[in-house]
């Protein structure tokens, strides 16, 4: 999962940066409503289902974002899938022309084919995984995306200046009880983030307001 020029952010340090943002943080400081209301897919994304067959993955990273906020421009294609399912998908992508290009660190490997944007595919064995992959949202082109709970929780842990940044955005267009469930997932899965989830909150209602919930979700 790279991002140009983004340093990584331990989750400790994360809570500082956290804390130093909410010291600055203006109210109203946000973009318009209308231009989160948004959704292309104009970055492509190789047909994974004819490669993969039944093995469940789902789009995370940048790309994810699109099924809930305008696209974000990003360096590769990132998805996850469970790490039992590593050999087969590795196995797959070789024979259909992709190439091995490097483990990573985190869990899982990177593959390209020609000249394709590179496809990091994300190992977890997370007790949460296997219902999430099973129930994935879609983006506009139809692919499967983590679910909001689980992005933002794996957002968390990555705890990168630019997930925090992705996270803070995702809470400010997340009605009350979606909310309630991102909080639910995190203090279930990973307790020790709830500070940050929690500051994160704060900081997309100082900049985009209270009074969003409606405009962006019409009854």
């Amino acid at each position: 999962m790279r991002e140009p020029d983004d340093p990584e952010v331990t989750p400790r340090l994360a809570t500082r940066f956290l804390r130093l943002a909410l010291r600055r943080a203006a109210r109203g400081t946000g973009s318009q409503v209308a231009f989160y209301t948004r959704r292309t897919a104009m970055q492509p994304v190789p047909d994974l289902d004819a490669i993969l067959g039944p093995l469940p993955w789902a789009l995370v990273g940048g790309l994810a974002l699109r099924a809930y906020l305008p696209e974000r421009a990003t360096l590769d294609v990132d998805i996850l899938i469970h790490e039992r399912d590593a050999p087969a998908a590795q196995k797959a992508l070789l024979g259909a022309g992709y190439r091995f290009v490097g483990a990573l660190s985190i869990g899982g490997f990177t593959v390209q084919r020609n000249d394709e944007a590179l496809l990091d595919v994300l190992t977890r064995s997370d007790p949460w995984l296997d219902e999430a992959l099973r129930n994935p949202s879609r983006d506009p082109a139809g692919f499967p995306v983590l679910g909001r709970p689980f992005l933002i929780l794996i957002k968390l842990q990555a705890g990168r200046t630019q997930d925090l940044a992705d996270i803070q955005r995702l809470l400010a267009f997340t009605p009350p009880a979606e909310r309630q469930m991102v909080r639910e997932v995190v203090e279930r899965y990973d307790p020790g983030l709830l500070e940050d989830l929690d500051a994160l909150i704060t900081l997309a209602d100082l900049e985009f307001g209270s009074s969003h919930y409606d405009d962006f979700h019409p009854r």
